[in-house]
């Protein structure tokens, strides 16, 4: 039955997600903060913006370690690029225009729903947050619906 679900094995999610529980989890017990993405985006553009939203003071102290997560994030990425695809990168036939598009819904919903989908459905729902669940359920809904759409539409 897992054959079916998991035609290439599971051993590769369970290393992938014992990785982010890591990742997450070792931020938040030596900060009490939770590393949040879009946060570490709001945040970094406190170094540009001088709005009173950019420079509260839970942006401008903690943008520092921010960066630093997000540059960890690429360079883990840049390290699997490396190690495991012979230096070679996935690429999409998605276009462009798409991809732009998807990205200004998504930063908008972020905004909207106070965080991404990874930090309600990773940092959230371990931390047992109602408005974690319901966030990530509606970004679950969300994405079956779109791709339903986008295949009847498109015929992808």
């Amino acid at each position: 039955m897992l054959e079916i679900v998991f035609p290439l094995g599971v051993s590769h999610y369970l290393i992938g997600g014992i990785l982010v529980g890591l990742g997450i989890s070792l931020p938040y017990l030596l900060t009490g903060i939770v590393p949040g993405v879009s946060t570490t985006f709001t945040s970094t553009w406190s170094y540009i913006l001088r709005g009173s939203f950019f420079q509260t003071p839970g942006f401008v102290a903690s943008r520092q370690w921010r960066l630093a997560l997000v540059v960890g994030l690429m360079t883990g990425g840049l390290l699997y690029i490396w190690l495991f695809a012979d230096g070679k990168a996935v690429s999409t036939s998605i276009e462009g225009w798409r991809l732009f598009i998807g990205g200004i819904l998504i930063g908008i919903g972020t905004r909207m729903s106070g965080g991404c989908a990874s930090g309600h459905g990773i940092c959230g729902n371990a931390a047992l947050e109602r408005v974690s669940l319901v966030a990530t359920l509606t970004f679950l809904a969300t994405a079956i619906a779109v791709a339903k759409i986008t295949s009847l539409v498109f015929g992808l």
